[in-house]
């Protein structure tokens, strides 16, 4: 079937330089996203840097910061859709650049930026699927706060680890990395739609080990910043179950191509 990608604005500053591109959703992450950008740039890493806005209006993506920082474009959504629309706005620009994997991470600056390297190294040694977790070897969580580590580790990681064949520890975490091997399969199918808030995020954690693609954990660092308000997006419990909702129907595969 053809991509469906929501409509958008290319803002381009600058050429290709890397085989592999992370690409930063964001909306209104005010100071958080400059500096992580910031140190982004700092670490060198080996990665073109695509940011994918889902429509601030705080400034904080100015154009000559950006350019500034490093960052090789910025697109921004102009048609429906929350997290997993810009997911497939910037997935989509990506492989059309013709980069062969693709690193995801948040932000609102709680991830190490650093180990996007060992994200492309993983890629390079033929995974197809990398997901962070501060549970893993090597991983630590900061301030975590409880409500997030219960719902995690008790109910999102088992039921995607249950659907996905492969034991998982910290699906929400958005730090992650795909093959483009991966993404174009036509048994995949992630440029439809039905992807519209988180539901992308949760479908590709379970699709990958269903199609027998090669998936690991890789440790990464998350820090909730200490005596603040938690930088998040969902609030309220109507959005808490919209989460629920999303994450089971990924696991019973109502999100799979063909499914009724």
């Amino acid at each position: 079937m053809p991509r469906q990608v929501p409509a958008h604005r290319v803002d381009l500053l600058g050429d290709r330089r890397h085989d592999h591109v992370l690409v930063i959703p964001v909306i209104n992450e005010g100071e958080r996203i400059r500096a992580q950008l910031a140190r982004v740039a700092a670490a060198n890493l080996p990665v073109d840097v695509v940011v994918a806005d889902g429509g601030s209006t705080d400034g904080s993506l100015d154009l000559d910061f950006l350019r500034e920082q490093g960052v090789r474009a910025l697109l921004t959504k102009t048609g429906p859709g929350k997290l997993s629309a810009q997911l497939r706005m910037a997935y989509a620009w990506c492989l059309d650049q013709g980069y062969e994997g693709v690193i995801t991470i948040d932000g609102n600056g709680k991830d190490n930026v650093e180990a996007v390297a060992q994200f492309v190294a993983k890629l390079r040694e033929g995974y197809d699927y990398v997901q962070g977790s501060r549970y893993a070897p090597g991983g630590k969580a900061e301030n975590t706060p409880l409500e997030r580590t219960i719902g995690n580790r008790l109910i999102h990681a088992p039921v995607l680890s249950l659907a996905g064949r492969h034991w998982f520890t910290d699906t929400t975490n958005g730090f992650r990395a795909y093959s483009r091997r991966y993404l174009t399969d036509p048994r995949v199918q992630p440029f439809r739609d039905v992807f519209f808030a988180y539901e992308l995020l949760f479908y590709l954690t379970a699709r990958a080990g269903q199609l027998g693609y090669r998936v690991c954990e890789l440790g990464v660092r998350r820090s909730y910043p200490a005596g603040e308000a938690v930088p998040t997006k969902i609030t309220g419990a109507g959005a808490k179950w919209g989460i629920i909702k999303q994450l089971l129907a990924a696991a019973f595969g109502r999100f799979n191509p063909n499914s009724p």
